[in-house]
């Protein structure tokens, strides 16, 4: 059973940019476009990864992210944060409210898969 991801972006673009870079790595993919969505999604079906950008409609993805991580369901997700700051603060506080890994947009797409897959190959070992 392949792995899923739920995409939090409220971008189209960059939604059909990071479906196809999911879906060609093997994935199945969701889409939420803002953070109430994606808090729902969540509650619906816990995911393997969350690529989560920060500046989203109705909640920001820091918001998601600490509920996310307040969830005990949703220990193992692991969560991509997307960002279009690349301020130091932006990452510190990302990263302590329990984000994996933080990606500053633009991003390599090949770069995104590949962190990707390490995360959620440490979570198979």
């Amino acid at each position: 059973m392949s792995n899923t991801v739920l995409v939090v972006e409220d971008e189209p673009n960059i939604v059909l940019s990071l479906q196809f870079i999911m879906r060609q790595s093997g994935y199945t993919v969701r889409v939420a476009s803002d953070g109430e969505q994606a808090l729902k999604a969540v509650e619906e079906y816990v995911p393997d990864l969350v690529l989560l950008d920060i500046m989203l409609p109705k909640r920001d993805g820091f918001a998601v992210c600490e509920e996310i991580r307040n969830n005990p369901a949703c220990k193992n997700v692991k969560i991509i944060m997307l960002s279009a700051k690349s301020r130091e603060a932006d990452r510190d506080k990302a990263m302590k409210l329990g984000a994996d890994r933080f990606v500053t947009k633009p991003f390599s797409t090949r770069e995104l898969a590949d962190t990707a897959k390490q995360l959620l190959k440490v979570e198979l070992s």
